[in-house]
């Protein structure tokens, strides 16, 4: 009986033992996991950290960059703007100089001739059949506000400051005398400036006994006020 006491109390305390052993393993297995996971949760936590970090550094150069790039674009159109501007003075410059007859100038156009009438009833006044100053002014008027870049009469270029007037049987164009037929020539687009001149003041001329003629032209060439200058332009 002692003996078998003895061996219930042994196996009592390696039972205990165990237990104890087996609950160690256990507690420190938890304690490993525990830690194992804390230290995850952790490093989750420092990347979740970096990315909203850099997602906050993306943000402001995303804005840095669209603020840039408005800068650009205002500079680009203030560019464009400057160019186009250049661009137009450069062309008024051009018509300008073409319609003082600075430079000499070439292109299409139309020739309108005018010439005394060819019928003169018995007993009119000659004088009414013939044509005067205010027939080429009325002519040359309505070419300039349809858009004739250049005008010439008898070859002779016409500016804003230009003189028409009539000398007995002859006309005279800044000091030179021109007689009958006239023919003034006006450089712009020929399909323009024919149905211009057809709407209108060619009838007023035919009713007024003056006989009209409009040809429209490929290339006309008309050389400047002043012989000094060289430069041509094409209208």
């Amino acid at each position: 009986m002692k003996a078998s006491g003895k061996y219930l109390f042994y196996s009592f305390i390696l039972l205990i033992t165990g237990f104890f052993l087996s609950f160690s393993y256990q507690l420190a297995k938890t304690e490993k996991t525990s830690n194992r996971i804390s230290e995850e949760w952790k490093k989750e936590d420092s990347l979740r950290s970096q990315i909203l970090d850099v997602q906050k550094t993306n943000k402001q150069l995303s804005n840095e960059l669209k603020v840039i790039q408005q800068k650009v674009q205002d500079k680009e159109e203030n560019v464009a703007n400057e160019e186009k501007n250049s661009a137009g003075l450069v062309k008024e410059l051009k018509q300008l100089r073409m319609i003082v007859g600075e430079v000499k100038v070439k292109g299409e156009g139309i020739e309108v001739t005018l010439s005394d009438s060819s019928y003169i009833p018995d007993g009119e006044n000659p004088n009414n059949y013939i044509v005067h100053e205010e027939h080429i002014r009325e002519v040359i008027n309505e070419l300039l506000v349809s858009g004739a870049e250049a005008v010439a009469v008898n070859g002779q270029r016409i500016n804003h400051n230009s003189y028409i007037s009539c000398i007995g049987p002859v006309v005279s164009v800044d000091g030179n005398q021109y007689p009958a037929p006239f023919v003034i020539s006006a450089i712009g687009n020929k399909d323009t400036l024919e149905k211009s001149l057809n709407l209108y003041i060619a009838n007023v001329l035919a009713s007024e006994g003056i006989d009209v003629s409009i040809s429209k032209k490929d290339e006309i060439r008309m050389e400047p006020l002043l012989a000094e200058k060289e430069n041509e332009i094409e209208g």
